[in-house]
């Protein structure tokens, strides 16, 4: 089931219209990717978690640990793999965040579901779970084995022209979109999702579409500055 979790009316002003046309939504919105037939897939959730108010607000985003064996050091939502007791992908989403960031759930209020969205380098179908930081709490890295940092980023900071670029490998068809911010390089699955939530939710400013970086050299250059900020 996705489309709203509770009345827009109850949510706040300004996450009201993601949650008015989050039933409206399907799988193309957010990827051209589908599930091949006959393909053996797993289920997982990402919690979207929107902080602050309309004048300041902000998303939780993680960076995974760099010794992972799946999608190591890369920037994500709170989420993983569905286990067996959770309350379906609400209760999978929240539980993975207080296990990655250690969010204190009785403050957040899901508001939405949005469609399932397959993965193939990991073969996961992801159930994106929209939610209000109704009461937020501390957050960390819980576990430094599986999370390096966590961190609350603005809107406003992701919706900054001179952040956002699309990314591609050589020779590959494939681009997509991502962002430099707070020190955190955000590309994959969780830009493009990121991408089009802004412009869902009326937050898109006005940038370069013709910026292309090769993302080997992109990720490069902001590590090359990270060990240099942290030198410093």
């Amino acid at each position: 089931m996705t489309g709203p979790l509770i009345d827009p009316a109850e949510a706040p002003a300004w996450l009201r219209g993601l949650v008015e046309i989050s039933g409206d939504l399907d799988e193309k919105t957010f990827t051209r990717f589908a599930v091949p037939k006959g393909t053996a897939t797993r289920d997982a959730s990402v919690l979207i978690l929107f902080g602050g108010d309309e004048a300041e607000p902000d998303v939780l985003l993680l960076r995974r640990a760099d010794t992972l064996d799946s999608h190591a050091g890369q920037v994500a939502f709170p989420g993983g793999g569905a286990e067996e007791g959770d309350a379906g992908p609400v209760g999978t989403a929240l539980r993975e965040a207080e296990e990655e960031t250690g969010v204190d759930p009785a403050g957040v209020r899901p508001i939405a579901v949005l469609p399932k969205l397959w993965v193939p380098v990991s073969r996961f179908v992801v159930t994106p779970v929209l939610a209000h930081w109704s009461q937020p709490s501390p957050v960390h890295a819980v576990d430094p084995g599986e999370t390096a940092a966590v961190a609350r980023v603005p809107l406003a900071e992701l919706c900054d022209p001179a952040n956002r670029f699309f990314v591609k490998r050589e020779g590959a068809e494939w681009k997509g979109p991502a962002f430099d911010v707070g020190g955190l390089f955000v590309w994959g699955f969780t830009a493009g999702l990121l991408s089009v939530l802004l412009t869902l939710g009326g937050w898109e400013q006005e940038w370069d579409h013709t910026d292309v970086r090769d993302l080997d050299v992109a990720l490069a250059r902001h590590e090359a500055r990270a060990r240099h900020s942290g030198a410093g």
